[in-house]
């Protein structure tokens, strides 16, 4: 499963895998693909450092990337000084504090005990945060930078081109893409509609080939909807130069959820159990549609608010719908590839099904190309 790209970043297979979890990520490098590493739960840069630490012994000396959060539009104070988390904190209204409670007490979510911190707290949607990951990482040999927000400040760009790091930046359509190819981006990930986390309007089928054609001869990745050998060569027959690949590796044994019930409820989905919505982060997520994500979309609500506000202020709930395994709203970002989803299996045992699955695409095609000669 070789292409230019993956012959340029020295790896057997043109497999991309986002995640959070180290021990995936590694295992997807080790396992003949690239990991990338999502950064945007590392509050303190001490347990990326950490981590990284843990990633360079445990990929074998191959390739692995990481992945940050810089939105191209933020939340920004007069003078475009720089916003700390308080600041950011007291712009939340008191409304949408009060909704939060209100739901969680509907359905007996409990309090985190005293002095536990919540795990949710993703403020790595601030640029600054993202920011200070990138000061550990290029300490680390990273071969790939990726942003999922829109192209990352030129500077950035240019940091990693010093450090001999490839940028990439996640497109949902042929105009972001060329506005990447503007910014000096080295990669495209054309992510589809069905993909997890935040995603566009455009199907993969339809959005992978327009991207191709606007950025050529820039290379690029397919991303939604793909969780098959079969799927990551129809992926490369539309101009692809490999596949990134995120839901896929939630309910791998390498995955750490913290909640078998959530792994459950994941192993248990159809592909029509999404919903791309703004309740996790303030932008439109795909992920499993629940009590929660109902709540936030209902227009009788308060509605969301523009990111990091949103993820502040449902940082803390969600950690306890997790800690507590509240069924009704237990979610997770999620595509839609979630009904193929329907085993755990170790990161090695899904790499050999995708390949025996592109093996067995390509055979077919070339039969089919045989008999019409």
């Amino acid at each position: 499963m070789e292409t230019e790209l993956s012959k340029k970043l020295g790896i057997e297979h043109a497999i991309f895998g986002f995640t959070p979890f180290p021990a995936v990520a590694a295992a997807i490098t080790r396992a003949g693909g690239f990991g990338v590493l999502g950064a945007v739960r590392y509050t303190a840069p001490d347990d990326l450092k950490r981590d990284l630490d843990w990633m360079q012994e445990h990929t074998d000396k191959k390739p692995y990337g990481l992945d940050v959060v810089m939105p191209a539009k933020k939340v920004e104070a007069k003078g475009n000084q720089t916003l700390s988390e308080a600041d950011v904190e007291a712009m939340i209204p008191e409304g949408h504090r009060q909704f939060v409670r209100e739901t969680l007490a509907k359905h007996g979510v409990p309090e985190l005990p005293e002095g536990e911190a919540s795990g949710w707290r993703i403020t790595g949607w601030m640029e600054q945060v993202a920011r200070n990951q990138l000061d550990v990482a290029f300490d680390y040999p990273i071969k790939l930078l990726a942003n999922a927000l829109g192209s990352p400040p030129q500077d950035v760009v240019q940091r990693a081109h010093d450090h001999g790091v490839l940028v990439a930046a996640l497109a949902g359509s042929a105009h972001h893409a060329e506005r990447h190819a503007e910014a000096g981006i080295d990669i495209v990930v054309a992510q589809g509609y069905e993909a997890g986390g935040h995603t566009g309007e455009i199907a993969s089928m339809v959005l992978t080939p327009e991207v191709v054609d606007a950025v050529s001869p820039l290379p690029v990745l397919a991303a939604g909807g793909i969780g098959s050998g079969q799927q990551i060569a129809a992926a490369l027959a539309l101009g692809a130069q490999g596949a990134w690949l995120g839901s896929l590796w939630l309910t791998t044994t390498e995955a750490d959820l913290h909640s078998r019930a959530l792994t459950q409820k994941l192993l248990a989905a159809g592909s029509g159990d999404t919903v791309r919505s703004r309740a996790l982060t303030g932008k439109p997520a795909r992920q499993l549609r629940t009590e929660w994500t109902d709540a936030w979309d209902d227009p009788s609500g308060p509605g969301t608010l523009p990111m990091p506000l949103q993820g502040l202020l449902v940082a803390d709930a969600v950690s306890r719908i997790q800690k507590y395994e509240v069924g009704p709203l237990l979610g997770t970002p999620v595509g839609q590839i979630v009904g193929r989803m329907t085993s755990e299996r170790s990161v090695q045992q899904v790499f050999d099904e995708l390949t025996r699955g592109f093996e067995a695409a390509v055979d077919r095609i070339n039969r089919i190309a045989g008999r019409s000669e």
